[in-house]
């Protein structure tokens, strides 16, 4: 029986061996890449729960579909103009040789969820889509070590209040099973009560993680604040959690599904139809051990858990930039 036991060494997505996470951001265009891949292929999953998702390569993911492991996994901002980033990806990988084996050729699989970043104050007006660039600079520049808030799909996102950001937490279990998110903040919705200004995601949070805020004690349930003019509509979250625990495509979908409750309880309102809110779930299968439907629900609950931890820790970290629209959450919090 699997129990909760800590956060993982780094408190991040890549204490799961062998994963490997990338950022690639320009300033200017106020918007970026981020890219997870591993030491060797992966199994993944996904679920969307919004109502207006971006993707790329995702029917793949299905458990009925044939391909049972990919090679990175993309979430990037633009629109679908960042669709373009797993182009960049792609071409990275297949310059080393990975890659699905088709006969004599390799053709790399890069799944891609994207967000809506295209009127958050940054330069749009570019001649060639720059996202492809930016995709394969985020890969070349995958490593354990990430940084949070503004960085990466995470430089341009917002919420219905403040800046959002790219986010990332982990749990450990008592038999060295780990599970761990990385997720960009850019919804609809608000992050924090509008009353005391304390996240959503407080009953979460692990030793001051982001801030130590408290929870919101005193608050009106049918009062959330939301993005409402047409220069705020930028939407989405778009997430991974990964495990080292060998699960197939269906697990890995139930896992993914579960993950979603992380959306809600750090989001008000979250999953809406202006939000494309999808979760890829991974799996680098280096513990092959019996597991039941009580150790599978043990370890959807770990995955919505760092979810909510990860949205929260991406928006605590968010940085203030020139011709920000936002301001950052420690700077409302402070006041």
């Amino acid at each position: 029986m699997m129990r909760l036991q800590s956060t993982g060494p780094k408190n991040l997505i890549t204490d799961i061996d062998g994963l490997r996470v990338g950022n690639a951001s320009d300033e200017r265009l106020k918007s970026g890449v981020t890219v997870l891949t591993a030491d060797q292929p992966f199994a993944a999953a996904m679920h969307v729960m919004g109502g207006a998702p971006g993707t790329r390569e995702t029917d793949l993911l299905a458990p009925d579909k044939m391909v049972s492991a990919i090679d990175a996994l993309v979430l990037s901002g633009g629109s679908a103009h960042g669709l373009d980033a797993a182009s960049g990806v792609m071409a990275r990988l297949h310059q080393s040789g990975r890659g699905f084996a088709v006969g004599d050729q390799t053709v790399p699989i890069v799944p891609a969820a994207i967000l809506f970043d295209l009127l958050n104050g940054g330069d749009k007006a570019w001649d060639n889509n720059p996202y492809a660039g930016l995709g394969g600079l985020a890969y070349d520049t995958a490593q354990p070590d990430i940084s949070l808030g503004s960085h990466g799909a995470g430089t341009g996102a917002t919420t219905a209040t403040v800046k959002g950001g790219l986010g990332s937490a982990s749990l450990k279990f008592d038999n060295g099973i780990i599970i761990g998110a990385l997720v960009v903040a850019n919804p609809m919705g608000s992050v924090h009560c509008p009353d005391s200004k304390q996240f959503w995601g407080a009953t979460c949070e692990m030793d001051g993680e982001y801030g130590g805020l408290g929870v919101p004690v005193q608050h009106t349930p049918l009062r959330v604040t939301t993005k409402q003019h047409p220069h705020q509509m930028s939407n989405t979250v778009i997430g991974i959690v990964a495990t080292n625990l060998k699960l197939d495509k269906a697990s890995l979908t139930r896992l993914a599904t579960a993950a979603h409750d992380g959306i809600a309880r750090a989001i008000q309102p979250s999953h809406t139809p202006l939000d494309g809110d999808l979760i890829f779930a991974a799996s680098t299968s280096q513990h092959d051990i019996p597991c039941d439907a009580y150790d599978l629900a043990m370890l959807g609950h770990g995955a919505a858990i760092s979810m909510t931890r990860a949205i929260c820790r991406g928006i605590w970290h968010a940085e203030a930039a020139a011709g920000d629209t936002l301001p950052i959450m420690r700077d409302i919090t402070s006041s």
